[in-house]
This record gives C-alpha cells, sequence and structure tokens, in this order.
C-alpha cells in the first residue's frame, strides 16, 4: 500500500479566481527568463493563453504584473513589476508556512494511518 500523503493547492480569489499555483509558475518563469513568450513555452502553454490568463488576472488584481517591451534590434522582454514581485513573494511565504503546518497537523490527525 502507498504512503498516505496529502496536498494542499493555494487558490487567491477576488471576485472570482485570480491567482495560484499556475499563475505563480508563471510569473516565476518571467523572472528567470525575462520573456512571457518563453515561460509559457516552458510550461507548455500557448503564448497566447499566457497573455489571456495574465490579463485577466491582472483585472482581478486591479494592477499590471508586467512591464514589457517590444521586440527589435535587442528584442523585446518582459519583468514583473514592483507589485507582481510583492505578490509572488507573500503567496510563496504564505503556501511555504501553510505545508509545514499542514505536515504537523497531517501527523497529528493522520499518524495511526500511516505504518
Amino acid at each position: 500500500m502507498e504512503k498516505m500523503h496529502y496536498n494542499i493547492s493555494v487558490r487567491l480569489f477576488t471576485a472570482g479566481k485570480c491567482f495560484g499555483p499556475g499563475m505563480a509558475a508563471l510569473l516565476s518563469l518571467v523572472r528567470e527568463r525575462h520573456s512571457l513568450r518563453a515561460a509559457a513555452a516552458e510550461m507548455g502553454m500557448a503564448y497566447s493563453k499566457a497573455w489571456r490568463i495574465l490579463r485577466d488576472c491582472e483585472g482581478a488584481l486591479g494592477f499590471p504584473l508586467l512591464d514589457s517591451t517590444t521586440g527589435g534590434r535587442h528584442g523585446g522582454g518582459a519583468v514583473l513589476t514592483a507589485e507582481a514581485e510583492a505578490l509572488l513573494s507573500d503567496y510563496e511565504t504564505f503556501c511555504r508556512r501553510l505545508r509545514e503546518e499542514g505536515d504537523s497537523l497531517f501527523s497529528e490527525c493522520f499518524e495511526r494511518w500511516m505504518n
């Protein structure tokens, strides 16, 4: 029998879902790659879908997440806005702390089922 485990997926809501693991992963990759197109490709996501979910998230949050420059001689690129950096940092901290608390609570509640 496989060892019992749990999973927590954090999604933030305004009027509707606006930020979750997928958006966090996309923004993290944009931070690394300096490109929404490269981030979307690495996630196996169409560039048009990445733009759509980014716009939807920005609309729900009420602030831009990326500062983008269009291509040209030196190519385009994207960087996270200060608000996006702060939101992503807070989201990652919240998820980490929730996992830590969840691990402790899971062990306490399900100890007899884990042998």
